[in-house]
């Protein structure tokens, strides 16, 4: 029996394809298991969809990239690098107070040499043609919406759904997308993927391990005159704006000719509900330090999306029935280092070869049991076990108690203390709004810092109008009595693209300067609450983060994969 979640009333008739192997997610884990797979195996069919426009248009990261997989993927690749790669250069870790930067000792995980600063967006691209090259089938702006599972087993995905009015009606363009079909189905859908996030539920994958916790990055691109850029320099801080209870820090990575990545991330499981990473993040590039390395300069591009945080102890049963989970979407990201990239495609590779000999064996089996064993033999579960406890000691101890025991674990212990520290869901963390310290940020000056909506247009976001909203409140009467009642709407404050919005006489009298919604023109799409304060969602706004799905107290969001090519389209040298 197939189990779906088809929008209609009546099961559309669909086509299907039939492949050995399909990846849903074009990132790097995705890609490098699609050309690893093409090289051990050269004649399985791969299928890879993607529901960004193209690959590498919802791609997002400050990325200094760590060659290790690439290496072992293309050891040839220098020879024929992806466009904007950048030598590593001068390391810089940064201590910052409201007026000073005092320079501190890099961490030996935070050493970049040999490393490049790199757009991943590019570096997905580059794969993305290597991957064709070798045979791989790539579909670009086809959105899974659905994973198809029979008898117990994950037999594939549907994707391509569209035409889909917002009554959930078939209307005049309806297509009814296709189902992809494959012996097995590897999961690379990024942090927080909505077919994943419903694997987790139907075949308890998160049984035993910790849950997972998150940060928030918040990226811009910069032009700066050519006399102020130091190629391949990799600055980062800590400290300034950000309070000491709350895990973050910035990154600045300058490549090309005049390019410069900055960012910032903030760990979401801060307790006031007053904070807006967006507003630090603006407040962090008015610091004197970072301010002058962008005058003269142009933001031209922005975007955000959450990261996962949890490290080893979060990692969850990464095979089930039919399929696998890779990159990202399994949380493989290193958090000491600030990378995931070479964790993520390793992933990849290690998952290919388990399927590869899979495929080859007469009675296949539909459980790849050898890809987790693989990952723990593997230079990845070494890397990510032996920082397993840096992050949750600043959750335990605090910034500077999280230093303190960040310092012993790396120079005393090397990774291999006898303990394992653990964490609490993100949504469980926040404390009611009256008895937490609001905080005023100062108005963007429109020069160094900016506003939400401005900067959601240069994020090149834009999702059909028509379509059904994709992000939806599970029991709409919970707002008022929790997020707005207790929290004062932090949805409004920890989106990065101005999707939530606490409207009505009270919500003005709460919050000064939030923006009616008519006068956004983002297009007021759901409406929860009562006249006194109510929520509106302008999804139109939404650059996929995924924060609102990881932070809400409730648990009460749901974000939804709305049709294909919806979304941020980043620039090449994001």
């Amino acid at each position: 029996m197939a189990e779906t979640e088809a929008p209609e009333a009546e099961a559309p008739e669909r086509e299907s394809m039939e492949f050995d192997v399909l990846i849903v997610g074009g990132g790097p884990a995705g890609l490098a298991a699609a050309i690893r797979l093409k090289q051990v195996s050269p004649d399985t069919t791969v299928c890879v969809v993607e529901k960004g426009s193209e690959i590498g248009a919802h791609t997002l990261s400050g990325a200094v990239l760590e060659p290790r997989a690439l290496d072992e993927l293309f050891p040839d690749w220098r020879d024929d690098p992806p466009a904007l790669a950048t030598p590593a250069g001068d390391d810089r870790f940064m201590l910052l107070t409201a007026k000073r930067a005092i320079k501190l000792p890099t961490p030996p995980t935070m050493n970049n040499h040999g490393n490049y600063v790199v757009s991943l967006g590019n570096v997905c691209r580059w794969l993305g043609a290597k991957a064709e090259a070798l045979g791989v089938e790539i579909y670009p702006g086809f959105a899974a919406s659905e994973t198809i599972i029979e008898d117990g087993t994950v037999k594939g995905v549907v994707a391509g759904v569209m035409g889909i009015n917002k009554e959930g009606e078939r209307g005049p363009d309806y297509q009814p997308g296709m189902e992809l079909r494959a012996t097995y189905t590897l999961f690379a859908e990024g942090c927080r993927g909505s077919l994943t996030k419903k694997l987790f539920e139907r075949y308890d994958l998160r049984k035993d391990c910790l849950p997972q916790t998150f940060g928030l990055g918040i990226k811009e691109l910069w032009e700066i005159p050519k006399e102020k850029h130091t190629p391949g320099l990799v600055w980062h801080s800590v400290g300034w704006p950000l309070p000491r209870d709350v895990y973050g820090g910035s990154w600045l990575y300058m490549l090309g000719e005049n390019l410069v990545s900055i960012g910032f991330v903030v760990g979401l499981d801060y307790k006031n509900p007053w904070l807006s990473p967006f507003d630090e993040f603006q407040r962090f590039k008015t610091h004197p330090e970072v301010r002058k390395m962008l005058e003269g300069g142009k933001r031209i591009a922005y975007g955000a999306r959450a990261l996962n945080e949890g490290g080893a102890q979060s990692i969850p049963r990464l095979v089930f029935p039919g399929g696998a989970l890779i990159g990202d979407t399994a949380g493989f990201l290193n958090v000491p280092k600030i990378k995931g990239t070479h964790t993520a495609m390793k992933s990849g590779m290690v998952a290919a070869e388990a399927v590869a000999d899979a495929l080859a064996e007469d009675a296949r089996p539909e459980v790849l049991e050898s890809y987790p064993e693989r990952i723990r033999q593997s230079w990845v579960w070494e890397e990510l076990h032996s920082v397993r406890n840096i992050r949750p000691g600043f959750a335990k101890y605090g910034f500077y108690g999280g230093m303190i025991a960040a310092a012993l674990d790396t120079y005393v212990f090397r990774g291999k203390a006898p303990w394992t520290w653990n964490h609490h869901a993100d949504h469980e963390t926040l404390r009611p709004a009256a008895e937490m310290p609001k905080i005023t940020y100062p108005k963007p000056d429109g020069v160094i810092s900016f506003d939400r909506l401005s900067s959601v247009f240069l994020s090149n976001t834009n999702h059909e109008e028509n379509q059904p909203a994709h992000l939806v409140l599970r029991d709409p009467s919970r707002w008022k009595g929790t997020n707005w009642d207790k929290f004062r709407s932090p949805e409004s404050r920890y989106c990065p693209a101005a999707v939530y919005e606490a409207v009505g006489p009270e919500a003005e009298r709460e919050l000064k300067g939030t923006p009616d919604p008519e006068a956004t023109g983002s297009g007021a799409e759901v409406e929860a609450g009562d006249a006194a304060a109510r929520l509106v969602i302008n999804a139109q706004n939404c650059v996929h983060c995924k924060t609102c799905d990881i932070k809400d107290p409730t648990q009460n969001i749901d974000w939804r994969t709305p049709e294909g090519g919806g979304g941020p389209n980043y620039i090449g040298g994001m």
